[in-house]
Parts: structure tokens; C-alpha cells; sequence
């Protein structure tokens, strides 16, 4: 590994991920990048913690929210063109990882296309993380040995859903939904029609890592109505299947360095 600091090479944009949003859980290479960047347009979703490291001066907020202030992607992707054309080194810093439903690969083809040279810094995805840090894991050789990344957010310009719940109720092992707290009704219910078990557990995480960090848990039955008891709101990963119930035998002894306020329905 290389020491020191790094060099964000002029002209060139960086696709970084966050990670879940603890700034300690930053890769090294991103954390060396957002200190040498040029600039850096942030999404939402990354810790308050990182974003608020980051100088004002050297910071653009493009984030997007459920219902709130957004930023339209092809005006994202104008702007990293349009900084890099200016020879300035940039960060395109996402939430979790930029190529798990961040839109980094649609960000890759524009760069691309317009002869902006790029590099893509993965980082741990919230789909694996947000479980974990609340004792989950999406595979157990006892309860799953597949787990399914599901997108709760699609392009609203489809004519229909591109996820096939059926199959998924059908496949066994884990689901992991993102950005599904809005439609969790809608997919829950979609489950049980298609034959999953309504007793299956579910997992809510909001805000894996950060200081408002919950957890709710139920069932495929039970968790709209825990959920909208305990209030989880966006950002949340939903965890449905048999390794939900593993929560309860760790809880009493998960530690974390988070200091937040861990609680189970």
C-alpha cells in the first residue's frame, strides 16, 4: 500500500463509495482521494460525518430525496464533464457502493462517452453492511446460501416492475431490498401472493452506522405495521428471510463503536 498523499490526477473523475456512511468504515484510497480532490459532489446518502469533513469550498451537494430536493442525474453528469474538462481533479462520492444501484455505471458510459477519463473506488455496499452491523448475515449455512440485491426504487419511467417477485419468493435463500421503505406494502404483499411464507422474518435497518441508526424486525406479515410503529424512515435496508431470526440470539451481546440507539419490535 502505498503512504502518504494520494494524487488526483487533473482531469480525471473519481467514482467513490462511501461505504454504509461510519466515516470509519471509508476505504483508505477514498478517504485519501476526498482530501486531494479538486471537488466533490455528494450525494445524500453519505455519512453526515464524511460530508461534513469535506470543506465547504470544495464540496457540491447533488444528492437526491424521496419526495424532497433533487438533483436530475443528466445534470450530474453535464457537471462531472464539465469540472473535468476544466482539468480539475473530482470526486463523485455516493452512498454504500457507487455501482450497486448508485448509478455509478450510467456515470461510467457518460464519462466515457465524452472522452473523460475515470476511475471507479469500490467500497462495502449497505446491502451487506446495514445487516451485519445489526448482527445479520445474509448468508448462514443454516438459513441461506443465496441472498438477492433488489433495487425498492425504480425508474418511475417504466411501464411495469422490473423485479420478478414470484421468482424471488420461489428462489429461497435471503432478499435484500434497498431503498424500499416507500413501496415495503407494496412488496411485502407481492411476496405473500406469491406463496413466500407470511411468518418468514423481516429486518428494517434505518441509517446503518450513522447516529440515528434503528432496527425494527417482524414478519413478511407483521413488519408495515412494525414499521410504521417505530417510524423507520429512508434511508433503510429491508432483510427478508431466515437470517432475520438470527438477530435475536446476538442482540444481548452485539458491540459496536456506534453509540446509537439499537432497537428491536
Amino acid at each position: 500500500m502505498s503512504e502518504g498523499p494520494i494524487e488526483a490526477e487533473p482531469g480525471t473523475v473519481y467514482l467513490v463509495g462511501s461505504g454504509p456512511g461510519d466515516p470509519d468504515l471509508l476505504t483508505v484510497k477514498a478517504k485519501r482521494l476526498l482530501e486531494a480532490a479538486d471537488v466533490v459532489l455528494h450525494d445524500k446518502l453519505p455519512g453526515p460525518e464524511i460530508i461534513e469533513s469535506l470543506p465547504e469550498g470544495r464540496r457540491e451537494d447533488v444528492g437526491k430525496r424521496a419526495g424532497g430536493e433533487r438533483t436530475p442525474q443528466v445534470e450530474i453528469n453535464e457537471r462531472l464533464v464539465e469540472l473535468a474538462q476544466e482539468n480539475k481533479s473530482v470526486v463523485r462520492l455516493k452512498g454504500g457502493d457507487s455501482f450497486i444501484f448508485g448509478r455509478g455505471g450510467e456515470e461510467a458510459e457518460y464519462l466515457a462517452a465524452h472522452g473523460v477519463p475515470f476511475e471507479v473506488v469500490p467500497a462495502v455496499t449497505s446491502a451487506v453492511a446495514a445487516p451485519a452491523v445489526a448482527g445479520i448475515p445474509v448468508t448462514h449455512r443454516d438459513h441461506a446460501s443465496a441472498v438477492s440485491f433488489v433495487t425498492g426504487h425504480e425508474d418511475p419511467t417504466k411501464a411495469e416492475s422490473a423485479v420478478d417477485w414470484e421468482a424471488l419468493a420461489a428462489g429461497g435463500g435471503t432478499i435484500v431490498v434497498l431503498m424500499g421503505v416507500k413501496r415495503l406494502p407494496d412488496y411485502t404483499a407481492a411476496l405473500c401472493e406469491a406463496g413466500m411464507d407470511p411468518e418468514t422474518p423481516v429486518a428494517l435497518v434505518e441509517r446503518a452506522t450513522w447516529p440515528g441508526q434503528q432496527v425494527a424486525v417482524g414478519t413478511l406479515e407483521t413488519i408495515v405495521d412494525v414499521s410504521n410503529e417505530v417510524g423507520i424512515s429512508p434511508p433503510a435496508v429491508t432483510v427478508i428471510g431466515d437470517v432475520a431470526s438470527t438477530r435475536e440470539s446476538v442482540a444481548d451481546f452485539l458491540r459496536n463503536d456506534y453509540g446509537k440507539r439499537v432497537e428491536t419490535y
